[in-house]
């Protein structure tokens, strides 16, 4: 059979991403199911979607600071799902999220990110259980906010890196910050946020509880071996989102895509 070389790429990896999650329910068959997909996804790069990589810039002072630290190209969205790239600024970080019932997954396209990957705990804090002590003190009506996680995974990622993923059980929170000069990365959401399904954005601070303050005075082997029984157990706060993080828009200058 001849390949397909006159339909642009992205328009394969929309088309794609529609067969892979439309009517998929348990993240169980995630696996199997992506696999085409990701074989699309891991060969895309900027010149694919006409987007060429920015450069550092010296700061500005004021001006720089009135630009979004983040912007985001729409592609296309669905029922079924949502992509768009979104563009680091040098030094510029996406907070700690999550996303709601949703599968991901993410792919450089230019520069370096690196993703910080949290699972959240299914037996939270209930009414008879007795928080950790925070540094600084949390105020009592924080408490609702709680919730315990644990820290799956730190990695770097470039354009020749594979994707990136999650589910709605595994890796669904993460922090990714932009390393050494600006990034870019293609981000498929499945389905997409829709608050009104209960699939709204929630922004989390990582806490310090007074016992991580008292070991960061011990030696490294101690640390070392609690950290192995603990599994990296981390504490986390919903938050609004915060003041330093907005995102901007601007326009795709790829190839057009339909579904």
């Amino acid at each position: 059979m001849p390949r397909d070389n006159k339909t642009p790429l992205i328009q394969k990896i929309a088309k794609q991403a529609y067969i892979t999650y439309k009517g998929l329910k348990s993240s169980a068959n995630v696996a199997d199911a992506q696999s085409e997909l990701i074989s699309l996804v891991t060969a895309v790069r900027a010149a694919d979607l006409k987007i060429a990589p920015r450069k550092s810039k010296p700061s500005s002072g004021a001006a720089e600071l009135q630009g979004p630290p983040v912007t985001y190209m729409h592609i296309c969205e669905t029922e079924v799902f949502s992509m768009g790239v979104f563009l680091l600024r040098s030094g510029a970080s996406i907070p700690l999220h999550d996303h709601p019932d949703m599968n991901g997954m993410l792919k450089v396209l230019y520069g370096k990110v690196s993703v910080r990957c949290f699972d959240k705990l299914e037996d939270n804090l209930t009414v008879n259980s007795v928080p950790p002590h925070f540094d600084p003190p949390l105020a009592p009506l924080q408490t609702a906010s709680l919730w315990r996680s644990i820290l799956r995974s730190v990695a770097e990622y470039s354009e020749n890196s594979g994707p990136c993923f999650l589910t709605p059980l595994r890796d669904n929170l993460h922090q990714i910050d932009a390393v050494e000069g600006p990034a870019a990365f293609l981000d498929i959401l499945a389905p997409p946020y829709n608050p009104d399904d209960g699939r709204d954005c929630h922004y989390f601070k990582i806490l310090q509880t007074v016992a991580d303050r008292e070991a960061d005075g011990k030696s490294n082997e101690e640390q070392q071996g609690e950290e192995k029984e603990k599994e990296e157990e981390t504490w986390l706060l919903e938050v609004p989102q915060p003041e330093d993080f907005w995102c901007g828009g601007e326009p795709y200058p790829g190839p057009a895509v339909s579904i």
